[in-house]
């Protein structure tokens, strides 16, 4: 039986382009099906740890919702035994030098949005408290956005991400995800990996 790990982004990710939906919801209905006939065919097996089945339950309003019931009836959720599973001393050092260089990246960039912010109110009369808040906040959003790219974007930056590659090498499963951090580590990691497309096209098989 193949075993693969999939992430939460090919449910949400419409440029996965796995030929499963147009929408989220069409995506998880036309997936679980397969999901179902794959399982009576005893051929492949999903895999979700804990911590992707708590971001996909984030995004429904009722626990009981038909759609994400029936999901999860046709995957198994596993968590990796991070105890066991052995990363190598230079994959840690990677990681910390990584981080390391990403938080001077957002150091930089929260001076620099500071400095231009400082600069724009220079010589100007105390603005009125709403006209204020409007003219900071577009500078509070662009903060924002330069500081998660700095940060975040391009590496793993939860514990999802990381269950996701770790359980994937313990299972000697297939990792399948969009996000460029995952996959990335994961082939640092030495993790197997199918693209969405593919996924998409052999879930397709069983319907």
């Amino acid at each position: 039986m193949k075993r693969y790990v999939i992430d939460t982004n090919l449910f949400f990710n419409m440029e996965a382009k796995m030929g499963l939906g147009d929408s989220t919801a069409q995506i998880m209905q036309t997936m679980t099906a397969a999901l179902h006939a794959a399982h009576l065919k005893g051929e492949i097996e999903i895999l979700f740890p804990p911590s992707i089945v708590e971001e996909i339950r984030s995004f429904f309003d009722n626990p009981q919702e038909k759609d994400l019931v029936l999901l999860l009836g046709a995957i198994t959720i596993k968590s990796p035994n991070a105890h066991t599973l052995q990363l190598s001393s230079d994959i840690m050092h990677q990681l910390i030098k990584e981080y390391r260089e990403r938080a001077f990246r957002g150091m930089k960039v929260a001076e620099e949005e500071l400095i231009t912010t400082a600069q724009m109110f220079m010589g100007k009369e105390a603005l009125a408290q709403k006209e204020f808040q409007m003219t900071i906040g577009k500078h509070v959003s662009k903060l924002r956005d330069r500081f998660r790219n700095a940060t975040r974007t391009g590496t793993i930056d939860s514990v999802a991400d990381f269950e996701l590659i770790i359980l994937a090498l313990e299972q000697n499963a297939q990792l399948i995800s969009t996000d460029e951090g995952v996959l990335t580590w994961g082939r640092k990691m030495g993790v197997n990996e199918m693209d969405p497309v593919s996924f998409g096209t052999m879930l397709q098989a069983y319907l």
